[in-house]
């Protein structure tokens, strides 16, 4: 298949090629009041929450027969300071790719990219938090002892499904729609002379749509050199489906988060629903149930979230969203944590946290 894409490719038509270059992006921001912020109530403006606060220039250039080469660059920023994320120069962190496109053989790209929990699940339309709750409504719960390295909290977005974490030098392929069925894998290289998979990434994604019907399945493995000398990591699959009525969406999402040198293990459950209604409004409501295992002093949580939107065109909307979790388990100090707040207090302090947010968002 690798000499017959090449040989497409290599066919001549400079004369009737054509290119591209666009410039997209998306701006969120708004007001949240959250219980229990170090131990006290409090508000605050923060952005990038219904959906992160991006540029994108992506380009294609037509090669005739059904292939184009391709490349996207995406920047995160902060729409309080405008510093880009996660740091300061940090331009391109979001991704950074180039690849070629082919209608019969998929495409193959390389650079800083997304792995297949986020581009098969969360793209795929399994997750409530992709269509209302926003990036409050992924996973962190009370569970910072996953150990994550390189994570803020140990545990944020541990299921990967946020996409707040891409994968840099990867090779990652996706193949055309077959009888419903997409499938693709992507490895990321560790770099490590004599030693192909330290440090490495593996990653495996198949969907299969047929009609208002969707399934999804997907797999990463990323290893870290602080976790047996790079020999293990942070393993995640999942499970997906969705159901598309005339104005609902329906959805249920298993994951599974496994640290492979500790042998901390979060189990997730999850079920959603949208409704959009008639005119402007959507309604979204959803449940997580989040547990961990004995290496996780058996710490649980489970989350409610529901959003009101609505859209004043196509590509703006505003809305009001809120979120409870509660937490338990083995000790007294198991403290709710919604992802990315800050965390309730001290140890001893609120097994509980709720926010309350109104923001505004828009896209180009």
């Amino acid at each position: 298949m690798k000499w017959a894409c090449v040989c497409a490719l290599s066919t001549p038509t400079l004369a009737l090629a054509q290119s591209t270059v666009t410039l997209t992006g998306v701006i969120d921001a708004g007001v949240t009041y959250v219980s229990n912020q170090h131990g006290a109530a409090g508000a605050l403006f923060d952005s990038g929450i219904y959906v992160p606060n991006m540029l994108s220039l992506k380009g294609t250039e037509d090669l005739g027969g059904g292939n184009k080469a391709l490349f996207e660059l995406t920047s995160q920023f902060d729409m309080g300071n405008g510093a880009t994320i996660p740091g300061s120069g940090d331009i391109f962190s979001r991704t950074a790719l180039v690849g070629l496109s082919s209608d019969r053989f998929g495409t193959l790209t390389l650079g800083n990219q997304y792995d297949f929990m986020f581009d098969t699940l969360t793209l795929g339309v399994f997750d409530g938090a992709f269509l209302f709750g926003g990036i409050y409504d992924f996973r962190q719960g009370p569970f910072a002892a996953l150990g994550i390295p390189d994570n803020p909290t140990g545990s944020f977005d541990f299921d990967r499904m946020a996409g707040g974490t891409r994968v840099s030098n990867s090779v990652k392929y996706r193949s055309p729609e077959i009888e419903g069925f997409t499938f693709g894998a992507l490895y990321g290289f560790g770099g490590v002379p004599g030693a192909f998979s330290v440090d490495s990434t593996t990653s495996f994604g198949l969907s299969y749509v047929n009609g208002p019907l969707g399934l999804g399945a997907a797999y990463v493995e990323v290893k870290y050199p602080q976790l047996d000398n790079g020999h293990a990591g942070i393993r995640n699959f999942g499970f997906g489906a969705h159901y598309k009525f005339e104005k609902i969406i329906a959805m249920l999402l298993y994951t599974n988060t496994a640290n492979t040198a500790s042998g901390a293990q979060i189990n997730v459950y999850k079920a959603s629903a949208m409704w959009n209604m008639t005119g402007p409004w959507s309604i979204g409501v959803d449940y997580t149930f989040m547990g961990g295992n004995a290496v996780l002093t058996d710490n649980h949580a489970q989350q409610i979230t529901g959003a009101i939107q609505y859209h004043f065109s196509k590509h703006t909307l505003a809305y009001v969203e809120a979120i409870y979790q509660h937490a338990s388990g083995d000790t007294d100090a198991t403290q709710a944590w919604i992802n990315i707040v800050p965390q309730a207090a001290a140890a001893g302090a609120n097994s509980s946290q709720t926010l309350v947010r109104i923001g505004l968002s828009t896209s180009f």
